[in-house]
């Protein structure tokens, strides 16, 4: 993998960060109690929090959201899965999501090789 290829998510980790800044500079209380309901979602309920960033990644695949891919990609190995179980779970959203999926798909498995790189992604 290209530096450049690499650097693809680091640019994307540090235009996230940079972005919900000014969005919390808004200090609307409508957006902030979104972002807490979304940070709220993905902890431990009935269901682990792990089990759920595997959710959001699977949704966030079949709604072809590369930006969300690229966060629940990361969260997902974070949070212990493997690479063969993330790779399951992405077939689910291209069963689910059908062709349309693919391009996205496509981003998901550069990403993947990126954590690889990184050492964020056990086999």
């Amino acid at each position: 993998m290209s530096k450049i290829e690499s650097n693809r998510l680091e640019q994307f980790r540090k235009e996230r960060e940079e972005a919900n800044e000014k969005v919390f500079d808004l200090d609307h209380l409508g957006i902030k109690r979104f972002f807490n309901i979304d940070n709220n979602t993905y902890k431990d309920g009935a269901l682990p929090g792990q089990t759920k960033e595997l959710l959001g990644l699977v949704a966030s695949t079949v709604l072809r959201c590369n930006d969300c891919i690229d966060y629940h990609l990361e969260q997902s190995a974070k949070s212990g899965y493997t690479k063969d179980e993330i790779i399951d779970a992405l077939n689910v959203a291209l069963v689910v999501g059908g062709s349309i999926v693919i391009p996205h798909l496509r981003h998901a498995v550069d990403t993947l090789e990126i954590l690889e790189e990184e050492g964020h992604l056990d086999s």
